[in-house]
């Protein structure tokens, strides 16, 4: 096994961080590696801001549920999906591009390249010792994260990347068994057999909080997701991607 592997199979979400701020260095090799990732059809629908301010990372850190990494970390990355860019490059070229920028098709591209460049970011980041927490709560809040870090039109910020010196290691949270995620040829569903292995990784989870919380915690993941899907949220982002110029066709 070599040293890429051992990080990306080492990875873990990191919550509490040294009072370090990253070097520019470091910075700048995490948005390069962000960079280097795959996108489709070269079409960069991304952009990266990296938050220092300590107040705009306390207003970050309530709009995101008030947790308080948000506000404690070497630093604070917000990855958007962004096709400003591309309403320049159509003033540029004198060209209509709405139809294809406004089309769903586009939206998926621009989530899955934001996506593909923040898990790059993420593996330079650990590969360098450094921890990471992505942050889905910034999208509780979004027009008023997205007036926060002024945002234009045809950006849309998806989530945030904590990254900092660890002030300590947790530990890795149990992913589904390899053959419950893995299919060949084609996807085989049987019910059954999914009720016996979510049932034995069920022992396995409970177990894992059991230990980790000295007795405090018990869950189950399937009853987790049960719970957590019963209450849906952010209800609203269909009409705020629709407002932002995504997903419309």
């Amino acid at each position: 096994m070599n040293s890429v592997i051992e990080t990306i199979l080492n990875h873990r979400s990191i919550r509490k961080y040294e009072d370090k701020p990253l070097s520019e260095e470091q910075i700048q090799t995490i948005v390069e590696s962000a960079q280097a990732a795959s996108t489709s059809s070269y079409i960069q629908a991304y952009s990266i801001i990296g938050v220092k301010d300590k107040e705009t990372k306390r207003k970050l850190a309530q709009l995101a549920g008030n947790q308080p990494y948000v506000e404690t970390n070497g630093h604070f990355f917000v990855f958007c999906a962004d096709f400003h860019r591309h309403d320049v490059i159509a003033e540029m070229e004198k060209k209509d591009l709405s139809t294809a920028l406004e089309s769903t098709e586009q939206f998926m591209v621009a989530i899955i390249d934001v996506a593909l460049a923040a898990q790059n970011a993420t593996l330079a980041a650990e590969s360098m010792g450094l921890g990471a927490c992505y942050i889905g709560g910034l999208r509780n809040e979004l027009e008023e994260v997205s007036k926060l870090l002024k945002l234009p039109h045809h950006v849309i910020p998806l989530f945030g990347l904590t990254v900092g010196h660890p002030a300590g290691i947790t530990d890795k949270k149990p992913r589904l068994p390899f053959k419950h995620v893995y299919h060949e040829e084609t996807y085989e569903p049987n019910d059954e057999q999914t009720k016996k292995e979510l049932t034995a990784y069920n022992e396995e989870i409970s177990a894992y909080y059991n230990e980790r919380t000295n007795g405090k915690r018990q869950d189950t993941w399937t009853g987790q997701m049960a719970e957590m899907l019963s209450n849906p949220k952010r209800m609203y982002m269909k009409e705020f991607v629709e407002k932002q110029g995504f997903n419309k066709k």
